[in-house]
Formats: C-alpha cells, sequence, structure tokens
C-alpha cells in the first residue's frame, strides 16, 4: 500500500521544517521552564515560574519606564560610517546594512524624552540586537546628546546598558568612547542633575569599565552578568577557580559596585523614588 511508504511524494511538510508551537507563542527560560508568551509580557518580560528576567530591548524599556510609553525620540537619524574600512568575515559596511534592515535600528542605542511618574527624563538604551549591543561612535556620540540635551532641560538621565563592549569593528575610534561619554558625565555632575546607571543582562566589558560604573547611583536587574573580561577569560588568566555566581549582579552588589538590585515590576517607581531623593523632591506615588 503506497500510504504506509514515505517517499518524497507522501510528505507534504518536511520533518524539519514542523513546528509543535507557532513561533512567538512560547518561551523557554534557561531553567528549562516553558512560558506562554502573552502572561510574559503582561509581566514585563519575568517568569512568574523562576523570576528569570528575559533579555528585552529599547523598545520594551521605554513601554515599562514612560507613562502610556509616551515619549519623543531624539537624535534617532545619527547612524554609523566605516571610516576604516574594516574587513573581518565581511565587511563592516555590509553587515551595518543587513543589521539596520534585520533590527530596524539605526545602531545599538536609542534616546528619547518623556515623562515617568508625570515628571520629565531623559533616558539612553542600549540593544543587544545591534551587534551585540557593542560600542561604536555612534553609541558615544548619542551619549553624549542625551546628556547635552538633559542639561539643557535640566532633566535627570537615566542610561540602561545591555552590550559585549566596545566594537572591535571601530578599533581606537570605539575606546575614545569610554572617555568621551565619562567627561560629558562630568559636566552632568557639575549640574548637580542625577545620572542612574542601570546594568542589565549582559554589561561587560568597555561599557562596564566607564559610563555604566560612574552612575551617582548604580542599580541592575536581578541575575544579570556584569563584569570586564568574561569569565573563561579570568579563568585561564589566573590560572584559578573563580567564586560561586562570580560576576553576576548580586556578586556585583556584595563587592560594592552596585547599590541595588532592583525587580523589572519595580524598575519605574524605585528609579523615580532614587531621583526624588537625590533633587530633594517630594516623592510621588
Amino acid at each position: 500500500m503506497p500510504w504506509f511508504k514515505r517517499t518524497e511524494k507522501n510528505i507534504i511538510t518536511k520533518t524539519e521544517d514542523k513546528k509543535d508551537v507557532p513561533k512567538g507563542l512560547w518561551h523557554q527560560t534557561p531553567t528549562g521552564k516553558l512560558l506562554d508568551y502573552q502572561e510574559l509580557v503582561s509581566n514585563n518580560y519575568v517568569s512568574q515560574e523562576d523570576n528569570y528576567h528575559v533579555k528585552i530591548g529599547s523598545k520594551e524599556y521605554f513601554e515599562i519606564l514612560f507613562d502610556d510609553n509616551n515619549f519623543k525620540e531624539i537624535d534617532k537619524d545619527v547612524a554609523p560610517k566605516d571610516p576604516l574600512k574594516f574587513i573581518d568575515k565581511k565587511k563592516y559596511a555590509d553587515r551595518l546594512k543587513a543589521t539596520q534592515k534585520k533590527t530596524k535600528l539605526k545602531d545599538a542605542l536609542r534616546t528619547a524624552v518623556g515623562r515617568s511618574k508625570g515628571k520629565e527624563i531623559v533616558i539612553s538604551c542600549m540593544d543587544f540586537a545591534f551587534i551585540g549591543g557593542s560600542m561604536g561612535s555612534v553609541v558615544g556620540e548619542k551619549i553624549c546628546r542625551a546628556i547635552d540635551h538633559a542639561i539643557k532641560k535640566k532633566l535627570p538621565f537615566l542610561l540602561i546598558s545591555k552590550s559585549g563592549g566596545a566594537r572591535m569593528m571601530e578599533s581606537a575610534i570605539s575606546l575614545m568612547q569610554m572617555a568621551k561619554t565619562s567627561a560629558k558625565l562630568t559636566l552632568l555632575a557639575r549640574e548637580k542633575l542625577p545620572y542612574i546607571s542601570l546594568c542589565t543582562d549582559p554589561t561587560t566589558g568597555g561599557v562596564t569599565a566607564s559610563f555604566a560604573m560612574l552612575g551617582d547611583i548604580n542599580i541592575s536587574e536581578p541575575g544579570a552578568l556584569i563584569g570586564f573580561a568574561g569569565p573563561r577569560i579570568i579563568k585561564d588568566t589566573t590560572g584559578k577557580d573563580l567564586p560561586k555566581d562570580f560576576q553576576t549582579a548580586e556578586f556585583v552588589k556584595e563587592h560594592g559596585f552596585l547599590d541595588f538590585i532592583v525587580h523589572r515590576n519595580e524598575l519605574k517607581d524605585r528609579i523615580n523614588l532614587y531621583i526624588d531623593l537625590v533633587l530633594n523632591r517630594a516623592v510621588r506615588k
């Protein structure tokens, strides 16, 4: 009987193309928990099963932090170039175009201005989807412009870091952003305007070695990876076993590099509380 034989004509859908669950409806955490995607979204992308904070980008953070997701993006047309004509496996310029098309982002950071709990704030947020959230000339420039805007309008500044570090395709130009952004933050401090640094998973490399650790208040989400070099490199360099939970937010806080660890559902309230305290203004409920 031909219907008992697996011939090419019998197979309508190839085995490798079959999916038991439509893509996007479920999410699996690193601990193996399978989550309903809509429930995950309604809980700010945090698993109620194991408290795992799913990696999200600027779109989601803006939705969480700005009142009614109402904000104005500034400097959104600033885009990277390829001054070094860098070529690895492919041209950097071609990779930029492909990444911009895929992510609908100009680069690895967006800046927006809007109200959070009724008060205006400037928020810059990194996007890991854009070449690992790597810090290039555009990231540094947009951070500096965001600080200039905060100074001009006398507004607090929040920077959300999520990065693998400096962008190697821009070489020394990328590394220069560490000094550039750090110097600009000094001007913000002179104006006595609060800067809150939020470290998310992961915050590593030159980002950690510059603006991510320079906040008036440094905070993080639970379980975030925070460090300079990766654990494997450190272990190979030192030749020693690393402590348990090394480079997690909890480990970093215990050793004095963070002020607080904040659950994503409490981010908006806690950030505004810190700003109110720094500016000595009435706390908003």
